[in-house]
């Protein structure tokens, strides 16, 4: 195996690959007719956001580092990335409930209504995005399938690699979703409750991470029982694995809290500012 086959072996499921080309067409036609009344709540950057989302998915599922994944521990790590870090948040910049559901057919979307006309749905949306619920359950799927039991259980099951995969994006576009506070969602408490939000969500990545380079020992098997690839052996992949874990996981924890820090001082200054400005016109 060659380098270069890192990056071009790629094995498109086709069925997960309609239901995404499906989702993202849904998308675009409900954004195209939103954008008709609310023009500056969708600009044209959401709908690139969720493209890319999809797209990213896609690559998640199709690329190399699915392919590799049950070879190179250090690819599989990069494919729960992806769908932890990277198309969760892309989805949630689209602001994706109105379009999706402006973008159904006609019938689809009079069968639904009864059911989204209930209280029942907007609580439930409402709960699964409460900070604490969201980052309990991020954490705990993030945490729980690393577990060296868990993830060789899901390792060896297709359906449950699947379910474990679900795990991860859904229960990462709930995390996602109080910090980007897409539209219409009503962010209810202070958004100065982000920055430990996303800094205890660094903790828990950091605490993972080093666990895997300084074990010091091979914590799933199966990567043992393998052909190894590239030269690389069983335990450097854990180690190469868990450094990048570390640093892009930190990556995309940190920024964000260094955002929403400017923003929130940013705000504060000028609201202190504006009575010196009231005055000075007096």
């Amino acid at each position: 195996m060659t380098l270069a086959a890192l990056f071009t072996t790629w094995d498109i499921p086709w069925i997960v690959t309609a239901a995404l080309a499906v989702t993202a067409a849904i998308y675009v036609r409900g954004w195209l007719q939103i954008r008709q009344t609310r023009p500056e709540t969708f600009p044209l950057w959401r709908l690139i956001a969720f493209l890319a989302g999809v797209l990213s998915l896609f690559a998640a599922v199709a690329s190399p580092l699915d392919t590799f994944s049950e070879s190179l521990l250090f690819m599989h790590m990069g494919q729960h990335f992806v769908l932890m870090s990277i198309a969760p948040p892309l989805i949630v910049l689209g602001a994706p409930v109105v379009p999706m559901l402006r973008g159904l057919p006609r019938p689809v979307i009079r069968w639904l209504r009864p059911l989204f006309a209930t209280q029942t749905i907007h609580r439930m949306g409402a709960f699964l995005t409460q900070p604490k619920v969201a980052w309990i359950a991020m954490n705990a799927a993030y945490v729980g399938w690393h577990i060296p039991k868990a993830y060789e259980f899901a390792l060896a099951s297709e359906n449950w690699h699947t379910f474990e995969h679900a795990c991860f994006f859904f229960t990462s576009v709930m995390f996602w979703w109080p910090v980007i506070a897409p539209w219409p969602y009503l962010q209810r408490a202070s958004r100065w409750l982000l920055l430990p939000y996303l800094l205890a969500a660094d903790l828990v990545n950091t605490g993972l991470s080093a666990f895997l380079c300084f074990s010091g020992r091979l914590l799933y098997p199966s990567y043992g029982a393998v052909p190894r690839l590239l030269g690389l052996s069983a335990l450097n992949d854990q180690i190469a694995a868990g450094a990048f874990m570390w640093v892009a996981g930190s990556t995309v924890f940190l920024i964000p809290a260094m955002m929403v820090t400017v923003q929130l001082l940013s705000t504060r200054r000028s609201r202190l500012a504006a009575p010196g400005m009231i005055a000075a016109h007096r």
